[in-house]
């Protein structure tokens, strides 16, 4: 799995949406689940308030009625790459889709809050970055983009994000963090114990050889 950053920072446009409890099938709806594919889920994203019709899956951005009124089908807001919102998002079902939509969108980090538990950990697992902050300094950075276009940069080996000249700390566990910097999936984080998994084998084996008698 590639790393879904350019090295050590996130840079890029904030999209944002000034809402609490934005829940799974508010980020995509339970129709776009059937596929099990893990990419081609951005032009389903946030589909109730992205489009005024209803979609099915197949169905591309370019064949549907798209809301003009909807911050991310606005530019340059269609090209964000961090997205600001408040409190409990990415709450309601385990849908792992939800952040394979955001990712496929180009979304990198997700600042919020609070997240999801599920979601939160999905996140790590799929190459986003989802950063909690307190309520007040949500506050903040929601008066700094509703005024006007800003980018943010997010330095993820000093847990900082950049607006200008301010900087914001987040926290992150080290072995999160290095889950979006390496660009390591679940299968990269087992093989990296792979010494290990094999002499457990060999040992096994010799240990215990009735339970291989067959193979």
């Amino acid at each position: 799995m590639k790393s879904n950053s350019d090295g050590l920072m996130i840079d890029g446009i904030v999209g944002y949406i000034d809402r609490d409890n934005i829940d799974t099938d508010q980020i995509i709806p339970t129709e776009y689940l059937k596929s099990i594919k893990k990419f081609g889920f951005e032009d389903y994203l946030f589909d109730g308030w992205r489009y005024h019709d209803d979609g099915r899956l197949g169905v591309k951005k370019e064949e549907r009625e798209v809301n003009k009124d909807f911050i991310l089908n606005i530019s340059p807001y269609n090209k964000s790459k961090i997205l600001l919102a408040k409190d409990n998002f990415g709450c309601g079902s385990s849908r792992e889709h939800a952040v394979w939509a955001l990712r496929d969108f180009g979304i990198k980090a997700v600042i919020a809050s609070s997240f999801g538990d599920i979601f939160y950990n999905n996140c790590f697992k799929n190459g986003v970055l989802p950063i909690q902050l307190q309520k007040n300094q949500i506050e903040e950075l929601f008066k700094t983009v509703e005024d006007e276009i800003v980018e943010f940069s997010i330095d993820l080996q000093e847990r900082i994000i950049i607006n200008g000249d301010k900087e914001i700390s987040f926290d992150v566990e080290d072995h999160l963090i290095d889950r979006i910097i390496y660009g390591l999936d679940d299968v990269d984080i087992t093989l990296k114990e792979k010494d290990k998994i094999y002499n457990f084998e060999k040992n096994r084996k010799e240990t215990r050889p009735w339970i291989f008698i067959n193979e």
